[in-house]
């Protein structure tokens, strides 16, 4: 099967396998929305951001939104290793490749419904972004970029894992990591031993430069930073993917 169409095919099965499941998606779209009314409207008042909170929060949930999107991959590949649906694909000549590429485009697809929605509901509740059009495709690249790294690596932990449970332990991990960043409170207000790590880990450069964006502040290198760090954990995550799918399926 050519390569073209073996990713199109995959893309679309695994939109299809979306569509059944539901339950997964609904959650992964409402529960940061439901963690972003909790900041908002029960913490936001005793938190001082030195802007409106609801400005501050929502990149934050935007790339929490993104994390539990990308997270159900992990799943959805382990699934497919344990049916054993890869031998029949193997027959008909498809690839590695393709089969984790249709997951993680499907994965974006999401994504990007689930960000929809989130501004959607972020500007009702007084998310007011006063980007200008070139500052919103930077953050959208900015975004894509996360939402496929993570996705990536999301593959790379399904063909590692056991069982589709063991799989789900995956978006606990991307579901913790934004809490010690500068996704809902400045990371100067947290301990020293805290702080250097909050600051340098992947996902904050990602939220400071969506929020500095956002709503059309100085940026200076930050974009390149979060792009560097997406472009790092994909190089890492497609070649382990490639390494772990050959070992699985050998």
């Amino acid at each position: 099967m050519p390569e073209a169409t073996a990713l199109l095919t995959m893309t679309g099965r695994s939109l299809r396998l979306s569509r059944r499941n539901t339950d997964a998606v609904i959650t992964s779209m409402m529960l940061p929305i439901m963690m972003m009314l909790v900041f908002v409207h029960l913490f936001g008042g005793a938190i001082n951001t030195g802007t409106a909170y609801v400005d501050y929060v929502v990149p934050g949930v935007l790339v929490l939104c993104a994390g539990f999107g990308s997270a159900t991959t992990a799943v959805g590949v382990t699934e497919d290793m344990k049916t054993g649906i890869i031998d029949r694909f193997r027959t008909l000549d498809v690839g590695g490749i393709p089969i984790l590429t249709g997951h993680v485009l499907a994965s974006t697809v999401r994504n990007l419904v689930s960000t929809a929605l989130v501004l959607g509901v972020a500007c009702a509740i007084g998310f007011r972004p006063s980007a200008s059009p070139a500052d919103w495709l930077t953050a959208a690249a900015v975004l894509l970029a996360y939402i496929t790294a993570l996705s990536w690596l999301s593959a790379a932990v399904g063909l590692l894992a056991k069982s589709p449970e063991a799989a789900g332990g995956f978006t606990f991990f991307v579901s913790f990591l934004p809490y010690p960043s500068s996704a809902f409170v400045r990371t100067d207000t947290m301990p020293v031993w805290l702080h250097g790590f909050a600051d340098h880990q992947p996902i904050t450069p990602v939220i400071e430069s969506l929020r500095g964006l956002l709503m059309n502040e100085p940026v200076g290198n930050t974009p390149w930073v979060a792009l560097a760090w997406c472009a790092g954990i994909l190089v890492v995550a497609v070649a382990l993917s490639d390494v772990l799918f050959r070992r699985r399926t050998a």
